[in-house]
């Protein structure tokens, strides 16, 4: 088995590891994304319109992996998406699921995930009933009920953030801190989204240790010095040293992810791809 700073990581602990790894293994073998991933919402507008060339197109330029989240891709027919994706060397490791469709449409939900290949249901997003204080503590006894019910039926699960998770702060406690209080570390995993993190004031280093092993994947998406969302390697985040902190390890998914990304879509997410391809750490 090749060494990489990611195995050493993964088999040692936090400094020590990183002492032998500076000592062991020379910069040109330091880790790799080994199969970069896209979450198609950044692409929503063409996969809506032609899932199949979109698809088509997203391997040509070397993505491997695709998490579906957006697009109306949930009211496709999945034996035709999961053909395309089958012949065009595709794979779902993961797929988004609505919380409202997770709770009334469980078990279509779930043929849906089976079919696409997905092996983690991701909840990606609670809409502003869900914010208040009574709400998101009445909303998370549900993560750990999907969490179980996923289980049983062969797939985990994980939540994705975007900012006011961190924001928004009822009685002194984030709702993240609730939702990371509340729900059972060994069920219910997370997809950090390393923007909307940052946008929220978080340190990103120290989160990310916080969260060690629940960490599931993470959304890779760069921030320019407004503020804004850009392609992966043309903003201010420094991806390589999040990556190679210990904690990091844990992560088995990176997909590139661009909530603004300009029309036509397919020359941003190539300047993602490539950076992230690169990307040494």
């Amino acid at each position: 088995m090749r060494i990489t700073r990611r195995t050493l990581l993964a088999g040692a602990g936090g400094v020590t590891a990183l002492a032998l790894m500076d000592r062991l293994i020379p910069q040109a073998f330091a880790a790799q994304i080994p199969a970069v991933g896209i979450q198609l919402y950044t692409v929503r507008d063409i996969f809506q319109k032609d899932p199949v060339g979109t698809l088509n197109a997203i391997a040509k330029i070397g993505y491997r992996e695709i998490e579906f989240g957006g697009g109306g891709y949930d009211s496709m027919d999945p034996a035709m998406l999961r053909a395309t994706m089958d012949k065009a060397g595709l794979r779902c490791p993961s797929l988004h699921i609505g919380y409202d469709a997770l709770l009334g449409q469980f078990d279509k939900s779930v043929a849906m995930a089976r079919t696409l290949g997905a092996k983690t249901v991701v909840l990606p997003y609670m809409t502003d009933e869900h914010r208040t204080e009574a709400g998101w503590n009445a909303a998370l006894p549900n993560f750990n009920k999907f969490a179980t019910e996923l289980k049983k039926a062969g797939f985990d699960f994980a939540y994705h953030n975007h900012d006011f998770e961190f924001t928004n702060t009822p009685g002194g406690v984030s709702l993240y801190d609730r939702l990371l209080k509340a729900t059972d570390p060994s069920l219910v995993k997370v997809e950090l989204d390393l923007y909307w993190a940052k946008r929220a004031g978080q340190d990103l280093d120290a989160l990310i240790d916080r969260l060690n092993k629940r960490l599931y994947s993470y959304h890779v998406k760069d921030m320019r010095p407004d503020g804004k969302m850009t392609a992966v390697g043309t903003g201010t985040i420094d991806f390589a040293a999040l990556f190679k902190r210990p904690s990091s390890a844990h992560v088995r998914h990176f997909y590139v992810e661009n909530d603004e990304a300009p029309a036509p879509y397919l020359p941003d997410i190539t300047t993602s791809f490539k950076t992230l391809q690169a990307l040494r750490f």
